[in-house]
């Protein structure tokens, strides 16, 4: 089977946000704190769980800590009642590419593709996270209340 058959592919909407997100970048001009346009139309905060967790995934529970997770690190914020202090869109953001909000932040930008350094020539230009990821982790950091 062709390998490049088999990389994960973005949509449409997900080059457009990247490429977007790499213009706030170069020009500086987060001036939102928000992603308010999804990057998948569902979302599933059980799925969004698993991403989390996964070491697949995301695994955010590397750094954050979170109700119902057993293991976790300490090394950024915990993430209880995150869902009760940002919306959905602030949500979608500091997943999507967490130095928007916080430029000198050690959390990795989860699906931007562009500008990144130091990364393994197998990942190149793709991102970490799908944009169905992202909103499952959206909805999953959204029922942390």
């Amino acid at each position: 089977m062709n390998p490049k058959a088999m990389e994960p592919q973005m949509n449409a909407d997900e080059r457009r946000w990247v490429g977007m997100i790499v213009c706030f970048t170069a020009v500086g001009c987060a001036a939102t704190d928000g992603m308010e346009m999804k990057l998948a139309p569902t979302a599933d905060a059980a799925r969004g769980r698993e991403v989390f967790v996964s070491r697949e995934g995301g695994h955010c529970v590397l750094c954050h800590a979170a109700p119902g997770v057993a293991v976790a690190g300490n090394v950024g914020p915990s993430l209880d009642g995150v869902g009760a202090r940002l919306s959905a869109a602030q949500l979608r953001l500091r997943v999507v590419d967490i130095t928007l909000v916080k430029p000198d932040a050690a959390m990795p930008a989860f699906h931007r593709i562009e500008g990144l350094q130091r990364v393994a020539p197998a990942a190149a230009g793709k991102p970490v996270l799908s944009g169905q990821q992202v909103e499952d982790v959206v909805a999953f950091l959204g029922t942390l209340k």
